[in-house]
């Protein structure tokens, strides 16, 4: 049942935090959103026990948005005065305690359920890294290849809409 409802919050969140990186117009708030959206991502790893994948997608992933985030930081004009219209604090803080719950009872499900033994498919003489690595790199290399294709497009992509960007500024400047 805890699955069932983390599986809903993470996606939910995340789903929320892309689209919010999507449509917004601040710079700041869209890396904001996709950093967030990339923990959440992890969540998903979690729930299926593989820890491994859970720690990687937050260590690289999020690591390249904090990257992302400190270039926009330097490329565009970050110094600029932000005036936010909050409507509903009522509604924010309800979300932010109704999450703060939700993550308590996943944390707290595993320890108070000690006792249910599960069966994992590993064989005593090789690792869960090492099982994990021959699957990926004999069963699914052609989608991993896909995806490392697929976020060198991505990366190259934003190179040329940001110089596209920047190149506007300069001919307005002119």
């Amino acid at each position: 049942m805890i699955e069932i409802i983390g599986f809903y919050f993470f996606a939910i969140s995340s789903i929320f935090l892309f689209g919010v990186s999507i449509f917004s117009k601040k710079t700041l708030y869209a890396m904001t959103a996709l950093a967030g959206g990339m923990i959440f991502i992890s969540g998903f790893f979690f729930l299926l026990n593989a820890d491994f994948i859970g720690i990687v997608q937050i260590i690289v992933y999020t690591g390249a948005v904090v990257v992302l985030y400190s270039f926009s930081m330097m490329f565009f004009d970050a110094q600029v005065e932000v005036n936010e219209r909050v409507r509903s604090q009522k509604l924010i803080y309800s979300l932010s305690v109704f999450s703060a719950f939700l993550l308590f009872l996943m944390i707290l499900t595993p320890i108070v359920n000690q006792n249910l033994k599960t069966e994992y498919a590993i064989t005593p003489k090789i690792g869960n890294t090492e099982l994990f690595g021959i699957i990926i790199f004999t069963k699914y290399l052609v989608v991993f290849e896909l995806v490392a294709v697929m976020l060198l497009v991505a990366m190259i992509c934003g190179i040329v809409l940001v110089h596209k960007d920047m190149d506007k500024k300069e001919e307005v400047l002119s």
